[in-house]
């Protein structure tokens, strides 16, 4: 008698590269809904505030932690999403990310004073990190060889296109509806992403096992690292740096955590970040680059939009407008970039990207005061051809140099780059902002002088007017004064603009020059001297 074997009826999960095309194509446009949205939220309110102020009754002062709590928080939480992915799985820390965004952008929503608004905001902020360096690891595992390259692409076109538009979107909501529906907005797609991820996304399981021999001295010093190195950053210049005792204080806690995060990290067994990665060439050059793309993306979108509200007095809705080229030539740049991979290398198309990055901010330079949309397009133009050229390269490049088993911490990592670079490339660009207005200003201030005809003109020009207007000799000549004033920090304002965009194109200086050690970027698997 012959018998027959049974087929157990839980088989075996395939290897997430084995897995229909279908259901990873789906899996994976899911996550990028989640990564898209938690990217987004980070500039989506900059050209919002000052309407979130008024609903909110804030200063100025506070309505900037509406942006630095989400950064702050994010930032602290994407390094550690590797380790976290371990310990629940790709799949279920996904899905917690997803339900913690969506609650807390409601919270957002409904906050109802600053204080709230500013504490909401962190808890979206760490909630929603965990989505962002997942996306990334996760496409490496279900895609290989030209597969890799379709979806490298298209993380790094969102990547870049999400803090591009943010204001874009941000303005318009604001302007049709009321900046609540800014966080509204997360409500349907994270419900969705939260219901259908578990089911379609398998691409490793939990072992909660991990969580006994946790890192957790690793994670203590990173957060004070991190942490108090984002606060001294962004409070830094408003409150004149090393002159106020709480930026001293975050210094200090900073650099002593982080030199211990250091030595940790490199002789620990498994600590929370793989800083080994960076020994190997490529991920290391591919992590400068992603610091100096995130000095790039996040500056232009902080300084173009504060040109537009200091100099040219736009409102939200017109900054957004102006602003909208931008991701309008990143979209269009995305075909012609697919079409491209075919006939050149990776690393040529990394050189032609970081080329028009580059130039794109230098072509700021030569900017005047009655900049609008028109001058601004060949150099939005630029930028946004140049993000679509560079940055999926950049991500090969450095994820592809490394065996999936380092993918999960050193995702994080890399990841972090990019805010980092965001984040001290706006400490440091607000900071030029207010050092050189005082050097322009005053050196404008020799040349305007009595005597001088231009002066004497518009001087006489505006006693004239204001004579006839309010009929006293002694206001109107106070009233020309300001007028005077008016103009010189106007054209010193314009000045410092130029100065800091220059300075940030030659950012992109040393990204080409880092590119010239590089090893050929390949689809295939890790070299050898990356396990």
């Amino acid at each position: 008698m012959t018998t027959t074997q049974t087929a157990p009826s839980h088989a075996a999960p395939l290897a997430p590269h084995l897995q229909p095309l279908g259901q990873r194509a789906f899996a994976f446009a899911l996550m990028c809904i989640g990564f898209f949205m938690a990217t987004l939220d980070i500039q989506i309110v900059a050209s919002s505030l000052r309407d979130i102020g008024g609903g909110l009754s804030a200063s100025q002062d506070e309505l900037s932690w509406v942006q630095t709590a989400y950064l702050i928080a994010e930032i602290m939480v994407i390094p550690m999403s590797g380790w976290l992915s371990r310990v629940f799985s790709t799949r279920w820390l996904f899905v917690g990310s997803a339900v913690g965004f969506t609650m807390t952008s409601m919270l957002c929503g409904l906050a109802w004073d600053i204080d709230s608004m500013i504490l909401f905001r962190g808890l979206q902020g760490a909630l929603g990190a965990a989505m962002i360096p997942t996306v990334f690891t996760t496409a490496f595992m279900l895609f290989p060889g030209k597969q890799r390259l379709v979806a490298s692409t298209t993380i790094s076109a969102l990547a870049s296109l999400a803090p591009t538009i943010g204001p874009v979107i941000g303005g318009w909501i604001t302007d049709q509806w009321s900046w609540h529906w800014l966080f509204y907005l997360n409500l349907v797609p994270g419900i969705a992403v939260a219901m259908l991820v578990p089911r379609y996304v398998h691409v490793d399981e939990p072992d909660l096992s991990l969580l006994k021999r946790g890192d957790y001295v690793g994670i203590l010093l990173l957060c004070g690292f991190l942490g108090c190195l984002e606060y001294m950053l962004e409070e830094g210049p408003r409150k004149n740096w090393f002159g106020d005792d709480t930026i001293i204080a975050c210094a200090w806690i900073a650099a002593i955590c982080g030199f211990l995060f250091i030595v940790h990290g490199l002789t620990a067994k498994d600590p929370i970040v793989d800083l080994r990665a960076l020994a190997v060439r490529n991920f290391g050059i591919g992590s400068l680059l992603s610091f100096v793309t995130g000095i790039g993306i996040f500056v232009a979108v902080f300084l173009t939009p504060l040109f537009l509200a200091e100099v040219r007095g736009f409102s939200s809705l017109q900054i957004g407008f102006a602003l909208l080229s931008v991701g309008i030539f990143q979209l269009l740049a995305l075909g012609v970039y697919a079409v491209a991979t075919r006939f050149f290398s990776m690393r040529t198309l990394m050189v032609f990207g970081l080329l028009l990055f580059g130039l794109g901010c230098y072509l700021y330079v030569p900017l005047t005061h009655d900049w609008g949309w028109e001058q601004l397009l060949l150099p939005q133009a630029l930028r946004g051809i140049g993000q679509q050229f560079a940055i999926p390269p950049i991500v090969t490049m450095a994820l592809g140099s490394l065996p999936p088993a380092r993918l999960k911490s050193a995702s994080g990592l890399f990841n972090l780059m990019r805010n980092l670079g965001g984040a001290i490339g706006i400490a440091v660009s607000a900071t030029m902002l207010n050092d050189r207005l005082n050097f322009h200003y005053l050196r404008l201030n020799e040349s305007v002088t009595h005597g001088q005809p231009q002066v004497e003109s518009l001087l006489a020009g505006q006693a004239s007017y204001w004579t006839s207007v309010a009929g006293n000799v002694l206001d109107a000549g106070t009233a020309g004064l300001l007028r005077l004033h008016a103009l010189v920090m106007r054209e010193a304002l314009v000045l410092t603009f130029s100065d800091t965009f220059f300075v940030l194109s030659l950012c992109f200086v040393v990204a080409l020059a880092s590119v010239l050690f590089s090893r050929p970027i390949t689809l295939g698997g890790p070299p050898t001297d990356a396990h």
